[in-house]
């Protein structure tokens, strides 16, 4: 995201709302290995791709299909071994389902190799299409508070100086949310909202930000795209 900043002339500031951290083969181990088993899986970042790469053989038996939100996520897999991994043009979880691979799953196990809380959306969805979702947290979102040195950045932007938010995710937005002091929360709803899919602008706008621009995806590229700054 800070090159894809860098490349329309915008410098980025980080609020990030949490930690990731990994969970162990003791606690994540048994749901892995069924997730893994599943004639579909599904990875959700490589973040989770990383870190049950370290307890299983991710590799796709004969029959099955290993399945990622982006390219990001694909990548990681191939370099854990996953050569064939397939992802969606549209990179999230909208993009996901609608690719065939996810259409008729009615009575079908599914995998989702994710974070607690994550991909909500795309669990529910599947189950909705008759899919058994076998889930396999695989690590962990610390909430931790925007640093210090953030905040205060954030406060002292002028009110001139124009200001985006990349939006790739509505927990973390809800996170971010729930940390900011209300001057803080005041100064961040004047700014653009880049959102990654119609359910993350319709969330933003919920949430009291006015202005609001919906990207073809979640890659950075994508995001910056629509910020209205030239290259």
């Amino acid at each position: 995201m800070r090159r894809a900043a860098a490349a329309h002339g915008a410098r980025l500031l980080a609020l990030s709302p949490w930690k990731l951290v990994a969970r162990d083969a003791a606690t994540a181990g048994p749901a892995l290995a069924a997730a893994l088993a599943a004639p579909k899986a599904v990875f959700t970042s490589p973040a989770a791709v990383q870190a049950a790469a370290k307890m299983a053989d991710l590799a796709a038996a004969p029959g099955q299909e290993r399945l990622a939100v982006g390219a990001t996520t694909a990548a990681a897999l191939s370099r854990a071994g996953v050569a064939d991994a397939m992802h969606p043009r549209r990179m999230d979880s909208e993009g996901l389902l609608q690719m065939p691979q996810l259409r008729d799953v009615r009575g079908l196990d599914i995998g989702l190799v994710t974070a607690p809380e994550g991909r909500s959306f795309l669990t529910g969805s599947l189950q909705q299409r008759g899919a058994r979702v076998l889930r396999a947290d695989v690590y962990d979102r610390v909430i931790v508070p925007p640093s210090p040195r953030a905040v205060a950045s954030l406060r002292a932007l002028p009110a001139s100086t124009r200001l985006l938010l990349a939006l790739s995710s509505g927990l973390a937005l809800e996170t971010l949310l729930a940390s900011l002091p209300d001057d803080a929360i005041s100064r961040l709803r004047q700014a653009r909202v880049l959102a990654a899919s119609e359910r993350l602008a319709g969330l933003a706008r919920e949430r009291g930000f006015d202005e609001v621009i919906q990207a073809a995806d979640a890659r950075p590229a994508s995001l910056m795209a629509v910020s209205g700054l030239g290259r």
